[in-house]
């Protein structure tokens, strides 16, 4: 019994994958987060486009 807590306190396989997991989580949340950035971002340009669509004039556009 004793050599199987030694083994088990020594078996870092599950160490890895924990760190894998963790790694996966924070690229995830990276994206995520990047993604809902860029949407706003791309939401304002939409609108600002479609306002001076709808004047007709250049004036109210920002180029």
């Amino acid at each position: 019994m004793k050599n199987f807590f030694k083994k088990f306190a020594a078996n870092e396989s599950g160490a890895s994958a924990a760190e894998y997991a963790l790694i996966l989580v924070i690229i995830g949340v990276a994206i995520v987060l990047g993604a809902i950035t860029l949407g706003a971002s791309i939401g304002s340009a939409m609108s600002a486009a479609a306002t001076c669509i709808d004047n007709g004039t250049s004036a109210s556009c920002n180029f």
